[in-house]
């Protein structure tokens, strides 16, 4: 049986949805990326507030939502029961990385003496120092979670087609993506990344501009917010802890649904 903390967090999460509240800015431009019956991989999926948006643009969604923390999942499967969408989204208690196995979830204990979920990220052992570049921290909180790849995933389960994958895992993108090129390569589908460049550096031994161009390479066309103006870019902007970034593949540009990506795309081709 679920704790009152769990609970308690679940129902705020769910509270927070049905509000439309505190969605990232990014999160209206999902509704020029899907349609019809998406099949998308929800990396990082927290409380699952990215998978009940696409479940409501896309109602014939089917969603994958990765969450490695045991808490967090808890809270995940609540949330995914209370909107109804538990048919549509099929959480998967684990991390992504390049390899499957096992790992260690590090979650850092803010200063104010709360655990900063949000800021949890995956490491081979136990954190040495600081936790983190960007946040203060108090202390940690470690905990085993298992580790799949997504082509590995996919393969497993017998997932043919990927159109769109979410990820926000605190660095981990690069090594996640090394894990997903064959999605990638085989069905070019539009991602919406968060890239971390101090925690790519500090944790992970990996760089930004990697991320990039594991896209670029591959004929990726590259967008980020401005304000309220959707930009194309061709390099992650400076200075920023952190920053959701689209990715699109011109192979893909015909059949988006009609709104600002299909219009740039067309535009720049």
């Amino acid at each position: 049986m679920a704790s009152i903390r769990v609970l308690s967090h679940a129902f705020r999460a769910w509270r927070r949805n049905m509000k439309w509240a505190k969605h990232e800015p990014e999160t209206p431009y999902l509704a020029d990326l899907l349609s019809g019956a998406p099949v998308c991989l929800h990396v990082g999926a927290s409380d699952g507030r990215h998978s009940y948006v696409m479940t409501q643009v896309a109602p014939d969604a089917r969603i994958y939502a990765f969450e490695p923390s045991a808490f967090t999942f808890q809270v995940l499967t609540h949330c995914l029961a209370w909107h109804g969408i538990s048919r549509q989204v099929t959480p998967i208690h684990a991390a992504v990385s390049d390899a499957p196995g096992e790992m260690l979830l590090v979650t850092p204990k803010k200063t104010s003496g709360r655990m900063g979920r949000a800021y949890a990220f995956v490491s081979d052992a136990a954190p040495e120092g600081k936790v983190r570049p960007d946040l203060e921290d108090v202390g940690v909180e470690l905990q085993p979670t298992p580790v799949v790849t997504l082509d590995g995933y996919c393969e497993a389960n017998g997932i043919g087609r990927v159109d769109f994958i979410r990820m926000d895992i605190e660095g981990a993108e690069q090594k996640a993506l090394a894990g997903a090129l064959g999605i990638i390569d085989r069905d070019r589908p539009h991602v919406l990344l968060e890239i971390h460049p101090a925690m790519l550096e500090a944790r992970f031994g990996g760089t930004a501009e990697a991320v990039v161009d594991m896209f670029r390479s591959r004929g990726y066309r590259m967008f980020a917010l401005n304000g309220d103006r959707l930009e194309e870019r061709t390099t992650v902007g400076p200075n920023l802890p952190w920053k959701d970034y689209f990715f699109v593949h011109p192979s893909r540009a015909p059949k988006l649904p009609d709104g600002v990506f299909k219009a740039r795309m067309a535009a720049q081709a």
